[in-house]
């Protein structure tokens, strides 16, 4: 009877181990990738990529142009345009550049937009307003300019650029960041170059990006965060895992509840 006792007691013992072990094995975890891992404590880098100047207004660019000044009448007339939501989704009045370059204004007819950058056209905008509205104030934006975000990113989709620059960091921020299970060191960025597509491979482990002439994008670029289908395949089987220790807890619970009012 007591040698029964003690091999129920070492059966119970040794299930509770093998549990133990199971659950520990289950939550073994890769090493994350992580951005700017050369940077090893305070430091300044230098040589950093220059912010891109103002693009150029060019025939085909959907431009948000608000309107406004002290004359609250002749406001209501300016933007009457048809109403365009953008990529962001922001209201604001849309003037087309046509083939000639040109957009047509209240009160001004066709208005040379095209071969001036947004605060050029603003300005001269203002300028030619006076005569009719007190304090013109103008506002010019890009409605159609944007960057594709695909691949390991939390929010896959279209980027806005309405101010005419935007890194590649700031990209992936609006596309909810990289996953874990995305390789930092191979993020592509493809950008039509005339009668020609370039393919530039970015390392965001790598501080070298802030000097890097691809840090800043460029209207219609698409950004490719390459997917570690490794790490897709671990975190598959560590849910498999997870799903048959939780079976096999309760089982193991059952037993082991059977098992102690037995020895009892």
């Amino acid at each position: 009877m007591e040698f029964q006792l003690y091999r129920r007691k070492n059966l119970l013992f040794t299930i509770v181990l093998l549990v133990f072990a199971c659950i520990f094995y289950s939550c073994k975890t890769t090493k994350p990738s992580l951005y700017f891992e050369d940077i090893t404590r305070d430091t300044t880098i230098a040589g950093i990529s220059k912010i891109i100047s103002d693009p150029v207004i060019v025939p085909g660019d959907n431009l948000g142009i608000s309107i406004n000044s002290l004359s609250i009448e002749e406001n209501e007339r300016f933007n009457s345009t048809i109403v365009s939501a953008g990529v962001s989704g922001a209201s604001v009045p849309s003037y087309l550049v046509s083939e000639t370059g040109t957009i047509k204004v209240h009160r001004l007819g066709e208005f040379k937009a095209a071969g001036f950058t947004r605060k050029q056209l603003a300005m001269r905008l203002q300028d030619s307003l006076k005569p009719y509205l007190k304090e013109p104030l103008v506002i010019v934006s890009f409605l159609n300019h944007k960057v594709t975000v695909m691949g390991a990113v939390s929010k896959p989709g279209v980027v806005d650029m309405k101010e005419g620059s935007l890194t590649i960091l700031e990209a992936l921020a609006l596309s909810g960041d990289i996953i874990k299970e995305a390789k930092k060191d191979n993020v592509l960025v493809i950008r039509d170059n005339g009668s020609e597509r370039q393919i530039k491979k970015i390392n965001l482990e790598n501080t070298s990006v802030f000097s890097s002439s691809w840090y800043y994008l460029q209207p219609n670029d698409i950004v490719y965060v390459t997917p570690d289908y490794s790490r897709l395949t671990l975190e598959d089987q560590r849910r498999n895992r997870q799903t048959t220790i939780s079976l096999l807890v309760s089982a193991v619970s059952i037993v082991v509840l059977i098992l102690s009012r037995v020895i009892k």
